[in-house]
């Protein structure tokens, strides 16, 4: 008999904190159709409003993840549910080769909103980042003796690792090290691109000394500045754009799908100098469909309202009190953000197990690394939505730490 196959196996994180919200009732939904992406609870979700998803055992949980961010005014909100319907009703997708009245609507109100000069919707972030890309390289031909070459601001992670399109056109330096910055420009650059908050990284901002610096290098050689402003724009750090925060301003900047509150839609906004791109060099079948404008218009309306923004700005605050009280009693450590969007960085790589403890409690939150939890919640939350997040929060850190000690004590024996 061999003696090894009697031990115990040790317990794990993963078999002490379980989903306890599964019911004996159960969707007959087979997943087995679904090809693999990302690692999926077993709930499936059926309706949702404001700040609270519901899943088909009629279970609320409160949402702070929100997509990611993408559902900049909560779930199903009445202005964006109203603006869509209404919309369907008369034209959804015309085609892209013809104008419709949303699209030049929401593409003036941008550039007026925004100080830009021009405007083209897309369907993501991801592809509003490689069309500010193309956009850089086309100003590089006709402007930079055919430079091509991007630098890219990052903490190993950047949200749409826009390089790994063509790996020898890019180079990526540390985030928030003006001197490196400095010495990897040649002749050969022509843009410079960053996040203002490294979102993927575990919400690491910018300071204002670095952004303004980077702004001024770009002036000082004459090449383009493009912001990343997908996670931080559209009102997510208290402004309608991330570079108001520090008086800053690029030439190209990329905003994502918070802009559609939930829809497929994004915006590239390019000014001035940056304004290259002629007929032909742009295209998709849905770019600036009638459907997702209207969502965008309805978002855009919302959001631009100075009463709006003082609401972000005041909740904002009271998520970071709140969460920096309950980091401190927990033993965790820094946290990073502005407005409504937060990070909290663990004293261990727990993350993906609060994650699911936080399930088990009714709240929806992500962890963009091992030991960061992010948090994203509707630009509309509520104070009370934050402290009941705060509570349900609490309960799953003290879920998590008590399966840490059974670990060790099942370690022991």
């Amino acid at each position: 008999m061999n003696l090894f196959n009697l031990r115990r196996t040790p317990p794990s994180l993963d078999d002490l904190v379980v989903d306890t919200s599964q019911s004996s009732r159960r969707d007959n939904l087979s997943r087995e159709c679904l090809m693999p992406s990302v690692e999926r609870p077993k709930q499936i979700f059926v309706r949702g409003q404001g700040s609270w998803l519901w899943d088909s055992d009629d279970r609320a949980y409160l949402d702070f993840s929100q997509g990611g961010g993408a559902n900049s005014l909560g779930h199903s909100p009445s202005v964006l549910v109203n603006a869509i319907s209404e919309q369907a009703q008369s034209l959804i997708n015309p085609g892209f080769a013809l104008h419709n009245r949303g699209m030049l609507n929401l593409a003036e109100r941008l550039c007026n909103s925004t100080g830009s000069d021009q405007a083209y919707l897309l369907n993501s972030g991801a592809e509003a980042c490689e069309a500010a890309i193309q956009l850089a390289r086309q100003w590089g031909r006709l402007h930079r003796s055919g430079a091509s070459r991007i630098i890219v601001a990052s903490n190993g992670c950047h949200g749409r690792s826009p390089w790994t399109i063509s790996p020898s056109d890019f180079h990526p330096v540390p985030f928030n090290d003006l001197a490196a910055m400095h010495a990897a420009v040649d002749a050969r650059t022509v843009a410079i691109l960053l996040e203002p908050i490294q979102n993927e990284a575990g919400v690491i901002p910018a300071t204002a000394h670095y952004l303004k610096g980077v702004e001024r290098l770009c002036r000082e050689l004459g090449i383009l500045l493009i912001l990343d402003d997908v996670h931080t724009g559209l009102g997510r750090c208290g402004t309608l754009l991330a570079e108001q925060v520090h008086g800053v301003r690029a030439d190209i900047v990329v905003i994502g799908e918070g802009l559609g509150g939930g829809v497929p839609l994004a915006a590239l906004l390019a000014r001035g100098k940056a304004c290259c791109f002629e007929v032909g060099d742009l295209s998709g079948a849905h770019h600036g469909n009638a459907l997702m404008t209207a969502a965008g218009l309805a978002v855009l309306n919302t959001i631009q309202d100075k009463a709006f923004l003082d609401h972000v700005v005041e909740t904002g605050q009271h998520l970071r009190e709140a969460l920096s009280r309950l980091s401190y009693r927990y033993g965790h450590g820094e946290l990073r953000g502005q407005g409504l969007l937060w990070g909290l960085t663990l004293s261990d790589d727990s993350a993906e197990a609060v994650v699911k403890a936080a399930l088990s409690e009714g709240l929806v939150l992500n962890a963009p690394r091992p030991d960061c939890l992010r948090f994203t919640p509707a630009l509309t939350v509520s104070n009370a939505n934050i402290d009941e997040m705060i509570l349900r929060l609490s309960r799953a850190f003290s879920r998590v730490r008590t399966a840490q000690l059974q670990c060790r004590k099942g370690i022991a024996v």
